[in-house]
């Protein structure tokens, strides 16, 4: 895996993947972007949030929506890096299996999801989830 990183102007970077995607960065106050930090937490949720999805489908759960809630604490002083973090899931849908659900988020949880399994070396993760019945 290749990536490149440039810088643009002022606080602002813009990076390219191997893959020819652009992203852009900014860690200043202006905040035109999401910081590194932010999309590290962002990464970790979609990360997990891919293998919910794909889970919840093969038990054949009937959920409309799933949508994961990020909360993060980091420490005071530099390097601030991440001390904890939560991965909330708000999954929408009919009789949505709360026993599938918690499975999902277990396997995501603790063999699936690089990012979160990368980070949970250093940081303490937590998981939880809610269903959302709708009609």
């Amino acid at each position: 895996m290749l990536a490149n990183v440039k810088w643009v102007e002022g606080d602002t970077f813009v990076g390219l993947s191997d893959s020819g995607h652009n992203v852009v960065f900014d860690t200043g106050s202006d905040s035109a972007a999401p910081s590194p930090m932010e999309m590290v937490l962002m990464s970790a949720g979609c990360c997990s949030s891919v293998d919910v999805v794909s889970i919840l489908k093969k038990s054949k759960q009937e959920f409309t929506n799933v949508e994961v809630k990020l909360t993060a604490e980091r420490a005071e002083t530099a390097p601030r890096v991440f001390t904890k973090i939560n991965l909330h899931f708000v999954v929408s849908g009919r009789n949505v299996s709360d026993k599938h659900l918690a499975r999902a988020v277990s396997l995501s949880a603790e063999k699936y999801c690089s990012v979160a399994l990368m980070l949970d070396k250093t940081v303490e993760i937590t998981h939880s989830h809610e269903i959302v019945e709708t009609e």
